[in-house]
């Protein structure tokens, strides 16, 4: 049986660290195999991921096309229906107000969308930003209303 004691790494897997800046005679004294000054030579020394020595950067150099819809975008906070399901009575009226305080969304500023995730079975009147065509099926026939607002 291997017991805890006898837990141990592989033979040959481990290194003792390499002493660095232990005087001349170690053979890395001094400048600890880092040569002369410079900037590789410092603590905390050497350039930032993708820097080419003041060239140009590939990332710079290379030409952006096409059409980005970032700055554009309509930007939702997702709400499945289980979470809905869990957290409102049947007949309920479920605004963005109601789910802020039953903490299903966290910002009231952001516009909602519900997804079909989960089952609903209870009939809700569910009012937000935009629904999923499943979410709103499965509202329909849990016999709840949906609305746009």
């Amino acid at each position: 049986m291997l017991t805890l004691q006898d837990l141990h790494p592989a033979k040959g897997s481990t290194h003792k660290a390499k002493r660095l800046g232990q005087g001349p005679g170690s053979g890395k004294g001094k400048t600890a195999g880092k040569g002369h000054k410079g900037d590789k030579s410092r603590t905390g020394g050497g350039v930032r991921p993708g820097f080419e020595g003041g060239q140009m950067p590939l990332t710079r150099r290379t030409p952006k096309r096409g059409f980005n819809n970032y700055r554009f975008a309509k930007v939702f906070q997702v709400v499945n229906l289980d979470a809905l399901e869990k957290k409102f009575e049947a007949g309920a009226e479920v605004s963005a107000e109601a789910m802020y305080n039953a903490r299903v969304i966290r910002k009231k500023d952001i516009p909602v969308k519900v997804l079909a995730g989960g089952e609903l079975t209870k009939a809700l009147k569910v009012k937000a930003g935009a629904f999923s065509a499943e979410a709103a099926k499965k509202i329909e026939a849990a016999g709840g209303t949906h609305e746009v607002v």
